[in-house]
């Protein structure tokens, strides 16, 4: 065999044992007669030390010590050797093997390798950029091995779970028809049918209700989808779902059996124990006490509204904002005024306005029993007086305040929020907090479009109390829609679909679907619903975030092992790329104008 053991494996009661052992050379250091190497692979390191006791005879010693000289790192190694324990003072605990090192009796290099852009064995690492189109090297490093691990412990353990509960794992089309309703498809040329094309699945909804349809009632899949939309760190063109989809369930079947998965995933990863159900809020609720439908709360500092009293006061920013029917709202930051000067506020509000469209960004400190800004001049003592009793601000408190729509208002407080939060040190990085949003609207005006759009997808179902709303105010409909919330990610979503004809239908003509167009891209899912369509719901984890987000890292390129730039590249294949004029052909495909770029 090549080896006998991993490197992370051997402890003290393999001493006096002869192993084998392979990997890349993590670490190297020589002093004169002695040389000390660590043998790296995926599960661990085992320091092997080279000395005159090594071999079988101070010559065989020797040869040795003279080999691994012209080793270097990332060079493939075997060595064979007897297990030592350490005296006791000499254990290195920085190494789960460190109460044992490997006293050679063979090396054989298996493979050599040139200066590796990216080196596994040193903390700091290059660009990105650099880290990406070496792949192959930046996935040696143990935390990126350890990411992926946690990436398929996730899966295992849903696996496990869903199996239980009597899931059947059933695989859906990578090659299906474009469903333009929402974001853009990747398409596919077929050489076949000339001029026609494959979308890749932005989900597999479709096939996993007409699964349900077909009686496998409990349905999932670890499914690869596909959206053509620009990018962030939690977002890749190609993502991993844990989906799943269940007959004859309501709202609260669904999240039950979700509550009982993350609480597995919450012992069996992080080791917490979470107690269920999970908390709830409300979508209008999330969107008022923290100005996001994913809030993260693992800290309080909950926006403040300040409208009525704006409706009163005699400043001209406050009261007209108001007066136009717009909001006037608040964050505090406890006890942080010393720590943001002007010139840091001043930056905050260049930041608020470069990234969220604001007009300005108001401030207060709470100083001397009272409140103190530049704008403190446009208010008497009695409206100072209200501000302060509604922000319930205390000397050494700061308080930023936007006064613009309520859209606007929600994305830059919340942005602010997540900001201080972080800046001020306000939660502790490695906490973590769950709960479900629910209760979201059905639809929303599209203005540029003049048409309804659907909040989630099309063939959500509206929460039963307020179908009737569909005739009548159809901003007011509230889905039966949920999302999981992890640490102020979206974690996962899902709803209740529509499972009757007619219903479907409504809802098509209220998103100006007609009939036609309806026909043409869902006729396979609306026949389909005229043959006994039992009542049915499901939810989609995703994998990559939540990966990430068990982790506690900041990207989803670092617990997928292949992924792509922001702008959709693969800087180490190459993709996309061009390709040959006979390939074009062969798809009935002329590009008529291709500007070539430099990779």
């Amino acid at each position: 065999m090549f080896r006998t053991h991993t490197c992370g494996e051997l402890r003290k009661e393999h001493a006096g044992q002869i192993v084998t052992l392979c990997g890349w050379l993590d670490h190297q250091r020589d002093q004169g007669g002695l040389s000390f190497i660590w043998l790296r692979d995926r599960y661990g390191i085992t320091q092997v030390t080279f000395s005159p006791e090594a071999g079988a005879s101070p010559e065989e010693a020797e040869a040795l010590l003279q080999k691994v000289r012209t080793c270097r790192q990332e060079f493939v190694l075997q060595v064979k050797g007897e297990v030592i324990q350490r005296p006791e003072g000499g254990e290195n605990k920085a190494l789960a093997t460190g109460e044992i090192e490997v006293r050679p009796l063979e090396l054989v290099i298996l493979n050599r390798s040139d200066v590796p852009p990216v080196q596994p064995s040193i903390p700091d690492l290059p660009s990105e950029d650099v880290r990406l189109q070496y792949r192959y090297l930046d996935l040696r490093r143990p935390d990126m091995q350890k990411a992926l691990a946690l990436r398929h412990r996730i899966v295992k353990i849903m696996r496990d779970y869903t199996d239980e509960l009597g899931f059947l794992e059933v695989e859906t089309p990578m090659l299906g028809r474009s469903t333009p309703e929402g974001a853009r498809d990747y398409l596919v040329p077929s050489r076949v049918h000339a001029g026609k094309f494959y979308a890749l699945p932005q989900s597999p909804q479709l096939y996993k209700q007409l699964l349900m349809i077909a009686g496998f009632d409990r349905y999932v899949q670890v499914a690869r989808c596909f959206r053509d939309e620009d990018l962030r760190a939690d977002r890749q063109p190609e993502f991993t779902q844990i989906d799943m989809e269940m007959s004859f369930v309501s709202m609260e079947d669904v999240m039950g059996m979700m509550d009982g998965l993350i609480a597995r995933l919450a012992k069996e990863v992080l080791g917490i124990e979470l107690q269920l159900p999970l908390p709830r809020m409300s979508y209008a609720d999330a969107m008022e006490r923290y100005g996001h439908d994913a809030p993260d709360l693992r800290y309080g500092m909950e926006l403040i509204d300040l409208t009525d009293i704006a409706k009163e006061c005699e400043f001209s920013v406050f009261r007209g904002t108001a007066d136009a029917g717009n909001r006037v709202r608040a964050v505090v930051a406890k006890g942080a005024a010393d720590k943001y000067s002007r010139k840091a506020i001043d930056e905050l509000t260049s930041w608020a306005k470069e990234n969220f469209g604001v007009k300005g960004l108001a401030f207060f400190k709470g100083a001397e029993g009272t409140l103190q800004a530049p704008i403190a001049k446009f208010f008497n003592e009695e409206f100072i007086a209200r501000i302060k009793e509604r922000l319930e601000m205390t000397d050494g408190d700061i308080a930023f305040i936007i006064a613009d729509t309520f859209e606007t208002s929600c994305r830059a407080l919340n942005g602010l929020r997540r900001r201080l939060a972080k800046e001020l040190e306000l939660y502790d990085p490695k906490s973590f907090s769950f709960s479900w949003i629910v209760d979201f609207p059905m639809l929303e005006w599209d203005a540029e479009e003049e048409r309804w759009v659907a909040v989630h997808h099309p063939f959500t179902a509206p929460l039963p109390e307020d179908e009737a709303l569909l005739d009548t105010d159809p901003r007011a409909c509230r889905a039966a829609a949920y999302d999981i919330v992890i640490n102020g990610f979206e974690a996962g979503g899902g709803s209740i679909r529509i499972h009757d004809n007619a219903l479907q239908k409504k809802i098509f003509s209220l998103l100006n679907i007609d009939d036609e167009t309806a026909k043409d891209r869902f006729g396979f899912l609306l026949d389909a619903l005229r043959f006994g369509a039992p009542p049915h719901g499901g939810i989609a984890l995703g994998l990559d975030r939540l990966a990430m987000i068990f982790a506690g890292l900041d990207s989803i390129r670092d617990v997928i092992a292949f992924p792509k730039t922001a702008r959709a590249a693969d800087l180490m294949s190459g993709a996309p790329g061009l390709v040959d004029e006979k390939q074009m052909k062969e798809l009935s495909i002329k590009v008529e104008k291709a500007e070539k770029t430099q990779n």
